[in-house]
């Protein structure tokens, strides 16, 4: 029965791949889903039947039960806009379970010291490695949970916090050598659990502002990286492949991020980011100008070519199916719409996609950062909707801006701009956006959703 269990465990673990595999194209990311949760199931349903469980079936149904249900009843309450902070909270869950189960052997081997020749010395290090890692991943998203969700303030910097977080983390390895070479005491497994969890909090706290995608990605690679470990001291061969598939797409994701914030790796795990600026504040010159939604929708009516960039507030304004309706109007009209997709766009990666989608935008309408920034300069209007940060002209101008250095989508090189906004507030980094500032940009205020249909109306009276 154990080599079948293996086996069923073999088999999910290679549809998982495939699965992830169709997720890398929009036109197949849905059956690619259903094929990684199907095989999820499967393996937790083959689990029932291990040689090992030895009749604990109630426990594991009913955790089942638990999770499966609560899981269930959130995601089909969740709303578009807080997906960020549901993903992100999944993901620490799937951290903090695999350092329960470090906690689960390491206490085992505390009681039992001969089940340290049993697991082994390389196994006993992944184990410890993993609840490090499982540890900082759990609490770091439970962190990134919060700040997404406004429970917290986007930065908390003090004084010398990086020799802090060091010492925390040096204290906390220190520990872990301990129990990975002595038969540890409560005390020792405490401390090490502790500081492990205080420093993924650490490691999250200064972080704010558009990078918060990046750590996201980043926790993501960790929490796959802590459940393959795991895998290897429970001999699990479902949880080392499917938790090293996550932990390495997790990690070119976070280099993909950081590349498009124009930041090295070296400088997100290392360095505070996301904080003020360096240095004093460029002025702004001149003022914001304010339009009607109705002169905004007769302007794009009578363009040659429209290019639309989203951002976090049209997630909020839930304004993505007037958005398309309105572009159904303006190709009618002969006019050339297209979507402009920042890679950081949103609170996390593909959250814009996901929208558009969901509106049933065509696939071959939406564009990235570098398949469309060479055709800004040829647009008659580019409609920006909720979108701030990932268009503010002082990352290329600014080497004072926290922005600075970031790629942009170049949305001040068209021959008009109109902003939708509820407001003259700052973007998701706190810096001011100077985009909004010059001569042929547009502020049209007011709700995303509301804005856009008195567009539409206008649309229809030509």
């Amino acid at each position: 029965m154990s080599g079948i269990v293996e086996l069923v465990y073999f088999a999910t673990a290679v549809t998982f791949i495939l699965g992830l595999k169709r997720m890398s194209h929009p036109t197949t990311a849905r059956s690619g889903i259903h094929w990684a949760g199907i095989a999820m199931a499967v393996a937790t349903v083959a689990t029932l039947f291990h040689p090992e469980i030895q009749g604990r079936y109630i426990l594991m149904l009913l955790a089942v039960a638990i999770g499966g249900g609560v899981a269930y009843l959130g995601a089909r309450k969740v709303e578009m806009t807080d997906m960020p902070q549901m993903i992100a909270i999944y993901n620490g869950m799937g951290g903090g379970a695999a350092a329960a189960i470090a906690a689960v052997e390491l206490i085992r081997v505390a009681e039992n010291p001969m089940l340290a020749e049993t697991h082994g010395a390389m196994a006993l290090w992944l184990g410890v490695l993993g609840a490090l890692i499982g540890c900082v991943a759990f609490s770091g998203s439970v962190v990134a949970w919060a700040k997404l969700d406004g429970r917290m303030q986007k930065s908390f910097n003090f004084k010398n916090q990086q020799w802090v977080n060091l010492a925390i983390i040096a204290v906390a390895v220190l520990f872990g050598i301990i129990i990975a070479t002595t038969t540890p005491g409560p005390f020792t497994l405490i401390v090490f659990f502790v500081l492990a969890l205080a420093f993924g909090a650490m490691m999250a706290l200064p972080i704010g502002g558009a990078d918060m995608p990046v750590i996201i990605s980043l926790f993501n690679a960790f929490t796959g990286l802590a459940v393959a470990m795991e895998g290897f001291v429970l001999d699990n061969a479902a949880m080392i492949i499917a938790g090293t598939v996550v932990g390495s797409a997790g990690t070119l994701l976070t280099q993909l991020m950081a590349k498009a914030m124009n930041r090295k790796l070296s400088s997100v795990l290392f360095k505070q980011f996301g904080g003020a600026p360096s240095g004093e504040k460029t002025e702004v010159e001149g003022s914001m100008r304010p339009t009607d939604p109705s002169d905004g929708g007769i302007q794009m009516a009578y363009a040659d070519k429209v290019i639309i960039v989203p951002g976090y507030g049209m997630a909020v304004a839930q304004a993505q199916h007037k958005i398309w309706e309105m572009v159904e109007l303006l190709t009618e009209r002969g006019v050339d719409v297209k979507f402009a997709i920042h890679p950081v766009a949103g609170r996390m990666p593909g959250h814009m996609n996901v929208l558009l989608a969901e509106a049933g935008v065509p696939y071959d309408m939406i564009y990235d950062l570098e398949e469309i920034n060479n055709e800004f300069e040829m647009a008659d209007v580019t409609l920006v909707i909720g979108a701030n940060d990932v268009v503010n002209p002082v990352a290329k101008s600014d080497p004072d801006s926290p922005l600075y250095g970031m790629p942009i989508l170049n949305a001040d090189q068209s021959k008009n701009v109109l902003v939708i906004k509820r407001g003259q507030g700052s973007g998701f980094s706190g810096v001011e956006n100077h985009l909004f500032y010059l001569d042929h940009t547009r502020m049209v205020y007011g709700d995303g959703q509301k804005v856009v249909g008195e567009m539409i109306a206008s649309i229809k009276t030509l």
